[in-house]
């Protein structure tokens, strides 16, 4: 069946016409700005740059795509809600998510008064096929959202094409951690699936979590229906300014991503020496989710030491996450396990 972007988009929006900024949409020589309303004095006096077109362009470069492809957010959980709101119609239509997975697609489709349906992931944390066959079923489904690596359990999911191919409504990919994994990016899927939206962000590997940069990449037509809905300043002059400046300086990047890596490996090889810890699930990401004796003992034994981690038990039984540090950090979590029983 052909697949047709204006059958998903809600009504109302789907001739909606984009927030535009006169300065941001034509070039001008020594410009006089007296059109916004904003005040002569200051350094940070003008209004951000409405379409990111330094930061879209530095992104295409690094991740191989046309800027027309891309939209930005403040953080992936603006383009989560956006991406709710343009296309699921509040008390009618409805999402499917993983369980256990990343717990903002869910808040979301609550807050825009959207039902919310889960996939129970099987004891690999992988979806059962033939329970995702049958959840599709429903009609009103509009979004499935999968999360690969996923957030909290750190793995990969198998054969995604699977679930993209078999999907009639939006799919969202969410790959916050891809950079941490050995698989590439399905960006350079795009063109195979209209359907597919692939989310990123500057917050895990490039170390901008405070910057709060969400990217999202899809199709010309779902780009630009998500560049017109999206608040016309979301991105800030300083967040752009300081993400363009780190993006540039590639190196740095790369060292910080292979000390992560490095440090994953140190981790693993430590953690596995601790008696209490029975289990510790493959990741791709950069963290890792456990399985312990006593969970909530030992999350409140590293609290007491200010040593912050993840509690997931009882949600996945016996499980804290703990993500990848520095090489200091990761030796006083290390040595303040080792302490646990003594």
């Amino acid at each position: 069946m052909e697949f047709k972007l204006e059958n998903l988009v809600r009504e109302n929006l789907r001739n909606l016409k984009p927030y535009t900024s006169l300065r941001d949409s034509q070039n001008f020589d020594a410009p006089v700005f007296l059109e916004a309303n904003e005040n002569p004095f200051g350094e940070y006096n003008r209004y951000p740059d409405s379409t990111q077109k330094k930061l879209k362009e530095k992104l295409s470069e690094l991740k191989n795509i046309n800027p027309k492809n891309l939209f930005i957010g403040n953080g992936s959980d603006e383009l989560i809600d956006l991406i709710i709101k343009a296309f699921c119609e509040p008390k009618k239509d409805e999402i499917l998510v993983m369980n256990p997975s990343f717990v903002m697609y869910s808040f979301y489709a609550k807050i825009n008064d959207n039902k919310v349906n889960s996939l129970e992931l099987d004891e690999n944390f992988q979806i059962d096929k033939e329970d995702f066959l049958q959840k599709i079923q429903n009609e009103n489904l509009k979004v499935l959202f999968l999360c690969s690596p996923n957030n909290p359990t750190g793995n990969e999911l198998d054969d995604l094409e699977f679930f993209i191919e078999n999907f009639s409504g939006i799919v969202v990919l969410d790959e916050a951690y891809i950079e941490f994994s050995s698989r590439k990016s399905a960006i350079s899927w795009l063109a195979k699936y209209p359907n597919l939206i692939v989310l990123h962000t500057l917050s895990k590997a490039y170390g901008m979590a405070g910057l709060r940069i969400g990217i999202g990449a899809a199709s010309t037509e779902i780009a630009t229906l998500m560049n017109t809905i999206k608040g016309p300043y979301n991105v800030n002059s300083l967040s752009q300014k300081i993400a363009l400046e780190q993006l540039n300086d590639g190196k740095v990047f790369k060292e910080n991503l292979e000390q992560i890596l490095a440090e994953r490996e140190f981790l693993k090889v430590q953690l596995n020496q601790l008696d209490f810890v029975k289990k510790i699930y493959p990741t791709e990401a950069n963290f890792f989710l456990i399985k312990v004796e006593n969970p909530i003992e030992i999350y409140e034994f590293l609290l007491a030491q200010n040593i912050l981690t993840s509690l997931r038990h009882p949600q996945i039984e016996n499980a804290l996450r703990i993500n990848v540090g520095s090489k200091e950090e990761n030796q006083k979590l290390i040595e303040s396990l080792k302490n646990y029983k003594k």
